[in-house]
């Protein structure tokens, strides 16, 4: 942490300073909102309204931006319906959802809302940008080239998402597959964080198993509870 600057200036200027990646494989193209002077914008309102002071947070981590969420808002899991609707910041972007803010702002209603989960929580992503392919999404393990290509990114950016103040003894990691054990090879080499919890991921979730959300939605509670133990002990 630096001298007397809040979570949420830190924060933004982490998103400020991202620079893309170059050399990324055929088609693969990069998604960086934070070049857009409204897109900034909203980011520092909503960074200003759940993240001016100095608590220290959890880090979750999701995968990448998606074309329908954080990769035009900015802002991890949430798409513009969110970000208008459920954290009160209006804005001009497309209204579309993204499957993973549905869940995601879902289950912060029945943690006691965004302002609750955000007090502890820190949303973000293992790559802070995102890709798309041919206009769809892609993420930075769909292609071995492309993980090759980004994995310096990465690993800068996982450093300067540590320094921002998040705890050091817990991350969670929302995918169950490649995002968890490239993570945990990351910080196996790297000692980001001393432990590692995952949990399947949201879009995961609400497309493939949507009638059982009341089961993720516990464990997601039982997991984010006792991260926040783990990181008071």
């Amino acid at each position: 942490m630096k001298g007397n600057s809040t979570f949420a200036e830190r924060a933004f200027g982490f998103y400020q300073r991202l620079t893309t990646p170059g050399h990324l494989p055929g088609k693969v193209e990069v998604m960086n909102p934070y070049r857009d002077p409204d897109v900034r914008r909203y980011v520092k309102r909503f960074l200003q309204r759940y993240y001016s002071d100095n608590r220290r947070r959890i880090a979750v981590f999701g995968i990448n931006p998606g074309r329908f969420g954080a990769g035009i808002t900015g802002i991890t899991f949430t798409d513009p319906v969110a970000l208008e609707t459920l954290c009160g910041i209006q804005n001009d972007l497309p209204k579309k959802r993204e499957p993973s803010s549905v869940f995601v702002y879902a289950f912060a209603e029945r943690f006691g809302g965004p302002a609750k989960l955000f007090k502890d929580f820190f949303f973000t992503a293992v790559s802070p940008l995102g890709f798309t392919k041919d206009g769809r999404n892609y993420n930075f393990y769909d292609d071995p080239s492309l993980f090759s290509a980004t994995q310096p990114f990465i690993v800068q950016s996982l450093r300067d998402q540590v320094s921002l103040g998040v705890s050091r003894d817990v991350a969670l990691v929302l995918g169950s597959g490649k995002n968890r054990s490239i993570f945990e090879g990351l910080n196996r080499e790297f000692g980001f964080f001393k432990t590692v919890v995952s949990l399947d991921h949201p879009r995961f979730i609400i497309q493939y198993r949507r009638a059982r959300l009341d089961e993720y939605f516990r464990k997601y509670e039982e997991a984010f509870l006792l991260a926040l133990e783990r990181s008071r002990t």
